[in-house]
């Protein structure tokens, strides 16, 4: 696919993520190194809650409260005008005040925001990144973990509920997993892998149980990849580092959109044919909307 002509939707963001259409037209992005959920209306960006932390990936819940996976915060370094989330020096992206990520519930008509999750099983989450809720309203997220100077963690697959009464771990030991999202069927979860460029799946049997935690590699590229939107009819597309948008076929096989941001960071889809496609373009602090060929997945809330 050639590159889209893409329209400016919102600037001055700081690393936004976590693009969410809303019905009104409106899109909320979370602002990660501002530490804000974001409201993009009419050209404006007004803050709806001051999460501190590292706000990461957002999703709206079935109570129409906005879920955010917040990675507790990062380094940063300037690069060539681009402010991008790790320190050049040693390439580490934890900062020496790191206490751990957690999970945040957050009130839209109010901004009130509370923690629903910081650990599970005694183990304390390094960096919640994205997440998805399913018809069952519970939702599936990533924990990308942090890198140090000499080491870097292996992070997990989660599933909670947002109630805040239960978390559980679906897999574990994956290499910086980063976007996540569902089939249209509900049928299969997938997690993008920053480190490898791959895309891992696992067949759903439940809400939250997978059939093995070992993942199946739909597809192996040479990028790194990031968040992720699903299409209607399945494709999946990954935000690729260096790249732009990945297109991956869910049977394997993918090739790449470009777009004018070495950090595109994620993509979602809108409008009433849900053919507009909106990308955070992190490393410029941009929001863009472009022509998408195919409609993209309603989310289940």
């Amino acid at each position: 696919m050639s590159a889209p002509d893409v329209r400016e939707i919102a600037t001055d963001l700081q690393f936004p993520e976590g693009p969410i259409v809303m019905p009104d037209g409106s899109v909320l992005v979370v602002e990660i190194r501002r530490g804000t959920l974001t409201r993009v209306v009419d050209g404006k960006n007004e803050v709806v809650a001051e999460l501190g932390g590292g706000p990461n990936g957002a999703a709206i819940g079935p109570d129409g409260a906005c879920y955010i996976a917040n990675n507790g915060g990062f380094l940063w370094s300037d690069l060539n005008g681009m402010i991008i989330p790790f320190d050049l020096t040693n390439m580490s992206n934890q900062p020496p005040d790191f206490s751990g990520g957690w999970i945040n519930r957050v009130d839209l008509s109010t901004g009130e925001h509370r923690v629903l999750y910081k650990e599970c099983d005694g183990h304390i989450f390094r960096g919640p990144n994205d997440l998805v809720f399913d018809a069952d309203g519970g939702f599936w997220f990533t924990d990308f973990g942090k890198s140090r100077a000499d080491d870097t963690d292996r992070g997990g697959l989660y599933y909670g509920l947002p109630d805040g009464s239960s978390v559980t771990q679906v897999a574990r030991g994956l290499l910086g997993p980063n976007g996540c999202g569902l089939s249209p069927a509900g049928d299969r979860v997938y997690v993008a892998e920053s480190y490898t460029g791959r895309l891992l799946a696992w067949e759903v049997t439940g809400p939250g149980k997978v059939a093995t935690p070992m993942a199946t590699v739909v597809e192996a590229t040479k990028g790194h990849f990031d968040s992720m939107a699903v299409e209607a009819d399945g494709n999946v597309i990954v935000a690729a580092i260096g790249e732009g948008l990945c297109v991956v076929d869910p049977t394997g096989g993918h090739d790449y959109v470009e777009l004018p941001d070495r950090f595109t960071t994620n993509v979602c889809f809108g409008g009433d044919d849900m053919k507009t496609a909106y990308a955070t373009l992190s490393g410029g602090g941009r929001l863009v909307a472009f022509d998408w060929p195919r409609p993209g997945l309603k989310l289940a809330y």
